[in-house]
């Protein structure tokens, strides 16, 4: 969902003449990852190589529009987390001590009672939460409560939706603790080293937001990262803490601009619980577009999945949708005016070169099912007309009016569905171009639902 809602924003600012760095990847260190990696008997690099070479397939699978593709495990990023750390300390916002705490290791962040219902993380329920003693270097969060609170209050959207916006401004008003920002390297030896101090290395989170610059070749590209940073984060309600607070600080502790806007999306359930392999309800990326195609698995994670509360889906109810809405809809109506036009020879030659105003409107403001909606109402209002016209009983300058006005409709169509469904809206701009033909299905129908 977040991958394609990213891209959908990608899409859209470089129909709109922008220039867009679109960067995705995979964090890759921290004592999740090196404990399964050692339960499955594999070396820790050729696990998250194996890991990092599927994540980068739904480029393909999806038809994703991404030009970076960042892995924390790379040199250039080891580099870059290094000298973040070094600009941190130089602020003195990084000190040495020993510390207990609980900590979940699936979240990778430490607990506060509070935080935990009957001893364990609400997130990851099934892993149990460890008590860690050791010294650690520290982040003196605490320097930073009066700077973040400061800049959400000249900053009203950073963070979408408002009520999540809400939500961290009470967690830093409460106050902040100065968090672990390293491990010791004797427990966990997969990690970025931390600069001058070989027995220790960063934890994940520290590492992993660098990820933001480092994959514009900061610190050494300062010509692409002053192009091109701030830019726009999207996240899961699970890491709202770690992107608009911790990272906020970390920026303003290392002297670079903060992020220019975060997005942070709701959770997916199927039927009311939450997806796991043990309930045999999860849904694959892979099996959707096997079912329904690229662009009716992006139509699907578009219009039944919002941007900011939480969905919930099912197998059926997706089958359903596509049916609907694709098979009987956008399908059917550009296959019966394509046919009317190629009967009475009919030739297009309008383009539109504008998105629809609302569309527009809500794809700013991120409400891709919304956008998708006040699409499918024009699909509805054409077929409405196709059904008062009835133009296969008209002929001459009635017909040839009635077909311009369909015509105009679908192309209207096409245009504003570029950055949801981009092979389909090229398929039907084409074939609404000059003379117009019959082709083949643009969503066939499902076999087996």
């Amino acid at each position: 969902m977040e991958i394609v809602h990213a891209d959908f924003i990608a899409r859209y600012k470089r129909l709109k003449g922008e220039e867009v760095i679109f960067n995705t990847g995979t964090d890759e260190h921290g004592a999740k990852i090196y404990n399964t990696a050692q339960t499955a008997g594999k070396d820790t690099q050729a696990y998250v190589d194996e890991y990092a070479a599927k994540f980068d397939e739904l480029k393909k699978h999806l038809n994703l529009s991404y030009t970076n593709f960042i892995r924390t495990s790379n040199p250039q990023h080891k580099k870059a987390a290094q000298e973040f750390w070094k600009r941190c300390l130089h602020s003195g916002d990084i000190y040495k001590k020993l510390y207990k705490i609980k900590y979940c290791i699936g979240c990778e962040l430490e607990k506060s009672d509070s935080e935990l219902e009957d001893g364990k993380c609400p997130i990851h329920p099934n892993l149990e939460i460890e008590s860690r003693e050791e010294e650690n270097y520290f982040f003196k969060w605490s320097n930073y409560q009066k700077p973040l609170l400061e800049f959400y209050e000249k900053n009203p959207d950073f963070v979408l939706p408002d009520f999540r916006y809400n939500e961290i401004k009470e967690f830093v008003k409460s106050g902040l603790n100065d968090f672990s920002i390293s491990r010791l390297k004797s427990k966990l030896p997969w990690g970025v080293e931390v600069p001058g101090d070989p027995e220790q290395v960063m934890y994940v989170w520290f590492d992993a937001l660098v990820n933001y610059i480092s994959t514009l070749g900061w610190p050494k590209d300062e010509k692409n990262f002053g192009d091109f940073w701030p830019g726009m984060q999207v996240a899961g309600k699970d890491n709202l803490r770690q992107q608009s607070a911790m990272w906020q600080a970390m920026l303003m502790s290392a002297k670079l601009p903060n992020s220019k806007q975060i997005i942070i999306h709701g959770f997916i359930t199927s039927n009311g619980q939450k997806m796991s392999k043990s309930l045999g309800n999860v849904i694959a990326p892979f099996q959707l577009v096997e079912k329904y195609g690229i662009d009716g698995t992006r139509f699907l994670i578009g219009q039944q999945l919002n941007t900011f509360v939480d969905s919930d889906i099912t197998s059926e109810r997706l089958s359903e949708s596509y049916t609907a809405y694709l098979s009987n809809g956008l399908g059917n109506l550009v296959a019966r005016v394509a046919k009317l036009c190629e009967n009475s020879g009919f030739e297009a030659k309008e383009k539109i070169t504008n998105f629809d105003p609302e569309v527009e409107k809500l794809l700013s403001e991120f409400k891709f099912n919304e956008a998708l909606n006040w699409i499918w109402k024009i699909i509805q209002r054409a077929d409405i007309r196709i059904n008062e016209t009835q133009p296969w009983k008209l002929e001459g300058i009635e017909l040839k009016e009635t077909l311009d006005e369909l015509v105009s409709l679908i192309l209207d169509i096409a245009y504003n569905l570029q950055p949801f469904m981009p092979e389909t809206s090229e398929k039907i701009l084409d074939q609404f171009s000059g003379p117009i033909k019959s082709a083949p299905a643009l969503f066939p129908r499902l076999t087996n639902q």
